[in-house]
């Protein structure tokens, strides 16, 4: 892209699904769209972070190998109650794979800032300077999740409660042209999942007598109580975690429409992820694939404000 026009990319919340955002970055990436301005809330600041930092090519390594064990490994109910993320794993993957630690926002090569929620006034603050690191775990601490923390002397939690898809901090920010990633679209109602058979408690679903096979069998049920075989069934009260994703997916649904509404990008990018649940992190391979097919979905409409900028 020339100077003439600068680009931003608003990357929206939306935990698990947010995997998609890299699939959206390479596509964009191939079509020669390379923005000037990135914006994040929530997962989207995390996948924002890695891309300014260099770091997206490791990070898509990284969730491609994921499996349920290997993501019910990052969480764990800790004894301040704080929240389910174990926050020194979370940690040690942030330096790994998105970015470094010691690495400062104003340093970066591409603009970059992320979008976080004020927990005791309610506001939104945009993290523009200061620890990079900070800036992404403050915009994801969704509560109940992750713990709040404490960030240029504010307590700081998820983004997403206040701006899903933060399109007025591209604007701010001095973006002519606004790609907004929304991963909220057509979520309402889909957490309750209605292809999964029911199957009848029986004598050989007893835990297994040897060691390795008690093993095991704690594995499979602490796997299965963190990412439950969804149902609708109106007549019985639904699971706390489907309870948990409903009214966050309800939240940043509504919310989302009404700050698009009021400050509409150029370019909405919509991937249908509503299939995936808010811990899935596991299924990142399909989420990335429909980030990149929801790109060539719209390939017209991107080389139309391709074509404006020559």
């Amino acid at each position: 892209m020339s100077s003439k026009l600068k680009v931003g990319l608003a990357l929206g919340s939306g935990a698990a699904r947010g995997w998609a955002h890299i699939g959206i970055i390479k596509q964009l990436d191939k079509l020669g769209i390379t923005p000037d301005i990135v914006t994040g809330t929530s997962i989207g600041a995390l996948v924002g972070a890695a891309y300014v930092a260099n770091n997206l090519g490791k990070l898509n390594d990284w969730v491609l190998q994921l499996d349920k064990l290997k993501t019910a490994q990052y969480f764990a109910i800790n004894r301040s109650l704080q929240g389910f993320v174990n926050k020194n794993r979370l940690r040690t993957f942030l330096n790994e794979y998105v970015v470094e630690q010691e690495l400062e926002i104003e340093n970066m090569q591409s603009r970059f800032a992320t979008v976080a929620t004020d927990l005791y006034s309610g506001r939104e603050i945009w993290n523009t300077r200061g620890n990079m690191m900070d800036a992404v775990w403050s915009s994801m601490s969704l509560p109940g999740l992750f713990p709040a923390i404490k960030h240029n002397n504010r307590w700081l939690i998820d983004g997403g409660l206040v701006n899903p898809v933060p399109v007025s901090l591209c604007r701010a920010m001095g973006a002519d042209v606004v790609i907004a990633v929304n991963l909220n679209s057509g979520i309402v109602g889909k957490h309750f999942r209605t292809d999964i058979d029911d199957v009848e408690p029986s004598i050989a679903s007893e835990p297994p007598k040897s060691w390795s096979g008690k093993v095991s069998h704690m594995v499979t049920d602490y796997t299965n109580n963190l990412f439950p075989k969804r149902r609708e069934q109106k007549e019985e009260a639904p699971a706390l975690l489907d309870a948990i994703a409903a009214s966050i997916n309800i939240t940043q649904d509504r919310i989302t429409r009404s700050r698009m509404a009021g400050d509409p990008p150029e370019i909405i990018l919509n991937p249908r992820l509503s299939h995936i649940g808010i811990l899935e992190f596991y299924r990142a391979d399909e989420a990335i694939k429909e980030g990149i097919a929801c790109v060539k979905r719209q390939q017209t409409e991107l080389s139309y404000y391709l074509s404006m900028d020559k």
